[in-house]
């Protein structure tokens, strides 16, 4: 069997982190230096594997000052391979993950319902607001990091945010972005049930609310990357 490369395993997961809606159609991938520091490879690999993505079809290129490789489409058909060798020998790594987020925002929003002052609470109101009033899923997506970002900061504990961040990053392939997706994940976050349920808990300073509520808001992204497993998994069989 040959050994992945390294262009190979950083090919295969920006594929995946595609699947999953790390990043949407017409979105622009984080620039050719970022994915290096993200990623931790040479610049060389990076600038080969977005050019397989290309070859591939999933991206394209754009020239100019606005220019950058932007994605096309969420599925190729080397889309699911790309998410069987990058998913599922991690597999029991990414359910102990899923789990333990569940705990850690749950201690965030409780933090937060706790320490929460008058001040904290206007930064929430307007990313809900954006969220409620989102007409794309990027915008949805932005709104969405902008009231869980200001949840953190309502704890008044930096490492607390920075900790919500490391996890984020590593159950997104090393992006830290919260996976999205299409249809079944816009529809519930047009809806804002749990996002304003949320902020109701924390704006009334009700810890034990509003850690339930956030465990169960944040099994949303662990079902959008079981689902994406699950499709590829149903297209092997079939």
């Amino acid at each position: 069997m040959r050994v992945a490369s390294a262009v190979d395993e950083v090919a295969d997961r920006l594929l995946t982190a595609i699947a999953v809606g790390d990043f949407l159609p017409g979105e622009r991938l984080p620039a050719e230096r970022e994915l290096t520091g993200l990623l931790h490879v040479s610049r060389p690999t990076v600038r080969e594997a977005v050019g397989r993505l290309q070859a591939l079809g999933v991206i394209e290129i754009r020239r100019g000052r606005n220019g950058g490789a932007f994605v096309r489409d969420s599925w190729s058909e080397s889309s699911g391979a790309a998410v069987r060798r990058t998913l599922l020998p991690r597999w029991e790594e990414f359910e102990q993950l899923f789990d333990l987020r569940g705990l850690v925002e749950g201690m965030v929003a409780a933090t937060a319902a706790r320490r929460r002052r008058p001040e904290d609470l206007a930064p929430m109101r307007e990313a809900l607001s954006a969220h409620l009033s989102a007409s794309t899923p990027r915008e949805e997506q932005a709104a969405d990091s902008a009231f869980h970002r200001a949840i953190c900061e309502a704890t008044h504990n930096p490492q607390v945010a920075q900790l919500s961040r490391e996890l984020l990053t590593r159950i997104s392939l090393g992006f830290p972005i919260e996976p999205w997706g299409k249809g079944e994940r816009s529809h519930f976050h047009q809806a804002g049930e749990g996002h304003t349920a949320l902020y109701e808990a924390i704006a009334a300073g009700e810890p034990e609310r509003a850690e339930g509520i956030a465990r169960e808001h944040f099994m949303i992204s662990a079902e959008m990357i079981r689902g994406v497993l699950a499709r590829v998994r149903a297209e092997q069989e079939g």
